[in-house]
């Protein structure tokens, strides 16, 4: 997941709406239900209290769906070639004939 961009301030410290706004316009607003000691537990955390619950959420969705990705090679993988990694008997002893530099 890439960090999101720094806010960038203009004159007297304030935002620059043209960067925010361009950084924004590229997200859409999500409702979900959470209970109540979940959503208080998740904002006593300090992670969240600086970066805010949206970017903390963010994260956790995309860790959530990389590992799912992964999962899914693994199980298409293990589909293919079998839980068996074994090397199958026709290339048995090849490992012995090449060399390691330095050896």
């Amino acid at each position: 997941m890439g960090a999101a961009p720094r806010m960038q301030t203009g004159r007297a410290g304030r935002l620059d709406s043209t960067y925010v706004s361009t950084y924004i316009i590229n997200m859409k607003p999500v409702q979900i239900l959470m209970d109540e000691e979940l959503l208080a537990g998740l904002d006593e955390d300090e992670e969240v209290r600086r970066s805010g619950r949206s970017k903390v959420l963010r994260g956790l969705v995309s860790a959530y769906l990389e590992s799912r990705r992964e999962a899914l090679l693994d199980a298409q993988y293990r589909k293919g070639y079998g839980d068996d990694l074994r090397v199958s008997e026709e290339l048995e002893g090849w490992d012995e004939e090449g060399s390691w530099p330095g050896e």
